[in-house]
Order: C-alpha cells, then structure tokens, then sequence
C-alpha cells in the first residue's frame, strides 16, 4: 500500500483562495495539516527555505492590499532580505497558499497544477475540519 505524502497547507483561513484550495484538498481526499499565519505566524527559517528554493519574488504577493498600502520606501530597493522581514511581520504578505506536498513547494492554487503533483484521486469525499 502507497502511504500518502506528508502534506501541509499555509495561508490565511479566511483568504477566498485559500478556501478554494483546501476545499479541493477535502473533495480530492488528500489528508493534509494547515497552517494558519494569523493564528501561529511564520517562522523565518520556514521563509528562508521557500526563498531558496522558489525566490523570494515568488513568494512576496504584491497584488495584495497590504503590500499595496506600504509606502513607496518601503517598496523601494526590495531584496530578499528586506521581502523576508516583511513577510515574518505581515504574513498577509505571503501568497496563499503554500503547500508542502512530499519534497515539492507549490505556491498559489490551481487545481490542474494540484492534480499533476499531488495526484489525488476523487474520491466524493469531503475532509471535517
């Protein structure tokens, strides 16, 4: 018997996006752990191994309404250092979702990506959280 991929959402409970995709998460049956930003933060590690792994620029959502509210110093001369400072401080800065699936990173949701990585099956079957 296959044993399911260790699975971890992040993001934000009450962000649209992120409701999309642990609502397929549930509808596909992938068993999974969700991280919330709000309630538990986010661990500068955690960010700098995402950053290393996808780049920073990945990771930083500047379509959001708090990015877009900062000033224009404090866009100005963006790296990675200053990006991750900001994401620990304002986690609403991160793009939604992130998901941990097995060794792969996948930022954003769309569910055609989700099925080509994490291969779920449709299973009818909603997850109770």
């Amino acid at each position: 018997m296959e044993r399911p991929l260790a699975t971890t959402i992040y993001g934000i409970k009450n962000c649209d996006t992120m409701k999309k995709a642990r609502a397929w998460l549930d509808s596909h049956g992938v068993a999974y752990d969700f991280h919330d930003y709000k309630a538990a933060g986010v661990e500068k590690d955690k960010l700098k191994q995402w950053s290393d792994k996808l780049g920073w620029e990945t990771l930083l959502n500047r379509a959001g309404t708090t990015f877009k509210k900062l000033s224009d110093t404090d866009k100005e001369g963006l790296n990675e250092k200053k990006a991750l400072a900001m994401m620990v401080a304002q986690p609403s800065m991160i793009k939604r979702p992130v998901l941990e699936v097995g060794g792969k990173l996948l930022v954003g949701f769309k569910p055609d990506i989700y099925a080509k990585e994490i291969g779920a099956k449709d299973t009818g079957k909603a997850r109770k959280s």
